[in-house]
C-alpha cells in the first residue's frame, strides 16, 4: 500500500499528463493542490494538509462542504428522474422557478441554463430579440465597465473589460462597450468618492448617447466588480445608472453570479442599492456549486413580448442540461439551508467583523485600500501608497504562497487587466464560524507583518 506521500506523487504525475487547468500557468516545479475531501470551510488535500477555504472554491460554496442534505436531494431526485429537458417541464425547475422569483422579490420568468457565462448570453440574446420585438430594430449594443468580469464565451468575454483575458481569443462578439469603472480609491484628487461615481455613471449615458440612443439595448453590470478586484460603488451610483436606463430604454442587465444568494448580506447584491433589474443572471451560489445550474431571470412584462404567436417571436434558444433536475432540486435544498441558517444574515455580520478586524491594516505599508462588499473583500495592494502605483505580481504572489502555507486559502483577480492584477481578494463561505474568521484573520495578519519585517530586512524579493 503507498503511503501518502507516494499516493500524491502518482496522483500529481497523472494530473501533468492527462488534465487541463484553468487560468493555470506552466512552469517548472508548479504543482497543484489535490484535494480529496472538505467539510465546513475546510478542505483536506492528498497528503492530509487542512485549508481554511477563504474562496468558496471558486467564489461560490456559500454554505460550505460536506452539506449531506444537499447530497441527499440529488440522489433522492436521480432516482425518480435524472434528467428532462426543459423543451418540456419538470417539477424541480417549476418549484426552484418560484423560489428564485421570491428570493428575488419581484415579478420574474426563468431561463435555466448551466454557468455564469451561458446566463449572461442567454441575457444578451433576449435584450436583442426583445428590443427588435418591440420595434426597437437597431438596438444591439450592450454597454459594460473595464475591470468587469461577465463569463469566458464569445459574447460573455466581449462584455468583460479584461483585456488580458481576451488576448488572443479576439475578434469577439461585436456591439460590447465599455466604460471606466466606479474605482473610488483611484478617483482624481480633490474630487468627492459620490461625485467621482455619478460622473463615471454620466459616462455610461454619454456613451448611450454619442454612439446613438437607437442602437444600443442594454447595460450589464455585477452590483459590485468582483474578480476584477472587488470594486464596490458609492450607494448613489447603481440608482443613477437605472435612472439612464430607463430615460434612454435600455435595458438594465444586472450580473449576481457572485454578489447573489446572500455574499453581499442580502439576498442579492443589487437589494443594496435599491434598484429593479429588468434581467439578472446568476449561478455559482445558487447551489453553492454542489452541481451546475445557472438561471436568468426576464422581468414578467418582457417575457410577455416573446409570447407573440409571429415567426421566430419565441427565444429560439435550447440548452441540453439547464435545469436539471438534480440540480434543481440541490438549489432548493441550498436555498433551504441558506433561509433555515439565515446565512444572509450571517453573511453581513461576519462581513462585518471581517472589515472590522482588517480596517487598521490599511495602514500597513504595501497595503492602499481594503473594500467589503458583504462577506467578500479586496485588499488593494501597492508599491507606493503616495502614487498608488500597483504592487508587482510577486509581492502578491509571495502573499497568497505564504498563507496556503500555513493553511490559509486567499484569491487574487488574475489575468484581469496589465498592471492592476494587485488585489488579494476573500470570499469565504457564509457558514464560516467565528473560529474560521478568527483563522482567517490571524493567518493573514501574519503574513502581512512578515512581509513588512522582510522588507526591513532588505528582502527585494517582498516589494
Amino acid at each position: 500500500m503507498l503511503d501518502l506521500e507516494s499516493a500524491t506523487r502518482e496522483w500529481l504525475d497523472k494530473d501533468d499528463r492527462y488534465l487541463w487547468h484553468s487560468m493555470a500557468s506552466y512552469g517548472a516545479g508548479k504543482e497543484p493542490l489535490v484535494i480529496t475531501g472538505a467539510e465546513g470551510s475546510w478542505v483536506t488535500d492528498a497528503r492530509g494538509n487542512r485549508y481554511l477555504d477563504a474562496m468558496s472554491g471558486l467564489w461560490c460554496v456559500n454554505v460550505g462542504y460536506g452539506r449531506e442534505e444537499l447530497a441527499k436531494a440529488a440522489y433522492e431526485q436521480m432516482k425518480s428522474l435524472a434528467y428532462y429537458p426543459l423543451t418540456q417541464s419538470h417539477v424541480p425547475a417549476i418549484k426552484l422557478a418560484e423560489k428564485l422569483c421570491e428570493w428575488l422579490e419581484g415579478d420574474y420568468v426563468i431561463f435555466f441554463s448551466n454557468s455564469g457565462s451561458e446566463a449572461n448570453e442567454a441575457a444578451f440574446k433576449i435584450a436583442r430579440q426583445y428590443q427588435e420585438q418591440i420595434g426597437e430594430r437597431n438596438r444591439y449594443k450592450f454597454v459594460s465597465r473595464y475591470r468587469a468580469y461577465h463569463g469566458s464565451s464569445m459574447g460573455a468575454l466581449a462584455a468583460t473589460g479584461q483585456a488580458q483575458r481576451k488576448y488572443k481569443y479576439e475578434p469577439l462578439a461585436s456591439g460590447f462597450l465599455h466604460v471606466r469603472p466606479p474605482d473610488g480609491y483611484r478617483k482624481p484628487d480633490g474630487q468627492s468618492e459620490e461625485d467621482f461615481n455619478l460622473a463615471c455613471a454620466q459616462a455610461i449615458e454619454d456613451v448611450i448617447v454619442w454612439e446613438g440612443v437607437e442602437t444600443v439595448a442594454g447595460v450589464i453590470m455585477e452590483p459590485a466588480i468582483t474578480g476584477g478586484g472587488v470594486i464596490v460603488p458609492h450607494p448613489s451610483y447603481m440608482k443613477r445608472v437605472e435612472d439612464i436606463c430607463r430615460k434612454h430604454g435600455v435595458l438594465l442587465i444586472i450580473d449576481e453570479v457572485i454578489c447573489g444568494f446572500g455574499r453581499s448580506g442580502r439576498k442579492f447584491g443589487h437589494h443594496n442599492f435599491g434598484v429593479k433589474p429588468d434581467i439578472v443572471t446568476m449561478a455559482k451560489g445558487l447551489t453553492s456549486g454542489y452541481l451546475p445550474l445557472s438561471a436568468t431571470a426576464v422581468r414578467k412584462d418582457i417575457y410577455e413580448k416573446f409570447r407573440d404567436q409571429q415567426s421566430y417571436s419565441h427565444f429560439r434558444h435550447v440548452n441540453t442540461f439547464g435545469g436539471n433536475p438534480a440540480a434543481c432540486a440541490v438549489a432548493l435544498a441550498n436555498l433551504e439551508v441558506m433561509e433555515k441558517e439565515q446565512l444572509v444574515d450571517r453573511s453581513r455580520l461576519l462581513g462585518e467583523r471581517l472589515a472590522d478586524e482588517m480596517a487598521e491594516w490599511v495602514s500597513h505599508p504595501y497595503i492602499g485600500d481594503i473594500r467589503s462588499f458583504g462577506f467578500l473583500m479586496g485588499i488593494e495592494l501597492v508599491s507606493d501608497k503616495a502614487t498608488k502605483d500597483p504592487a508587482p505580481l510577486a509581492l502578491v504572489n509571495r502573499i497568497i504562497s505564504s498563507c496556503k502555507a500555513q493553511g490559509l486559502i486567499i484569491g487574487k483577480n488574475g489575468d484581469t487587466v496589465a498592471g492592476f492584477n494587485n488585489v488579494l481578494t476573500l470570499s469565504p463561505p457564509l457558514a464560516s464560524t467565528d473560529e474560521d474568521v478568527a483563522f482567517l484573520v490571524r493567518t493573514l495578519k501574519s503574513v502581512l507583518q512578515d512581509v513588512v519585517a522582510d522588507a526591513r530586512l532588505g528582502d527585494s524579493a517582498s516589494v
